[in-house]
């Protein structure tokens, strides 16, 4: 007799992550983790993508752990500089103005926990996004059409932003949206979650 697979808890409040998800699994459970999500001095965007992915998720399999929990958290970098989500117009146009002909690494972390005392699998994917040279009026004029002010980066590659690069450099196109879809199903699959 097979048993029947875990339910599955995006901890994260972001509507990116949970189309994303709907791609292989249309059954799942959301919550919005309640973690401080402010860097630590000196720490690496990496690392910190995955010390937040690792937060949000054991936040929300202490109150869930019958389920698999899944957290995920993105910080891109121009440099050392770390983008947050810019909130606003002014914040989104000083970003593409930084980010213009340059490279932006997006670090995009994961981490999966459960269901029970399973130890968590963690996995950072690195995708680097090339920006054409941008003019003020080209910013102004997608900021505008677009108004990504809830993204990182200031963009979103699935819409307009694509026609902001000259090229991405990626091992996931899932993952500049804001989560690795083929690391995480390979993981899911490991865990008892069938997606085929």
């Amino acid at each position: 007799m097979m048993s029947s697979p875990p339910p599955v808890l995006l901890a994260s409040s972001s509507a990116y992550r949970r189309e994303l998800l709907t791609r292989i699994l249309p059954a799942f459970a959301c919550a919005t983790p309640g973690v401080d999500e402010s860097p630590l001095p000196g720490e690496e965007p990496d690392a910190r993508a995955a010390r937040l992915a690792q937060l949000k998720a054991r936040h929300c399999a202490g109150e869930r752990p019958d389920a698999l929990v899944i957290g995920s958290d993105q910080v891109p970098a121009v440099g050392n500089r770390m983008l947050g989500k810019p909130g606003a117009y002014e914040q989104a146009a000083a970003q593409l103005r930084r980010c213009s002909g340059k490279s932006v690494i997006f670090y995009t972390a994961v981490s999966v926990l459960g269901p029970g005392a399973l130890p968590a699998d963690v996995y950072v994917d690195k995708t680097t996004v090339y920006f054409r040279e941008l003019s003020d009026e080209q910013i102004e004029r997608y900021l505008h059409k677009e108004q990504p002010y809830d993204c990182a980066g200031s963009f979103k590659a699935e819409g307009l932003g694509i026609v902001l690069f000259d090229r991405i450099e990626s091992k996931d196109p899932a993952s500049l949206q804001g989560l690795p879809l083929i690391w995480l199903s390979a993981c899911l699959e490991r865990r008892g979650v069938p997606l085929l």
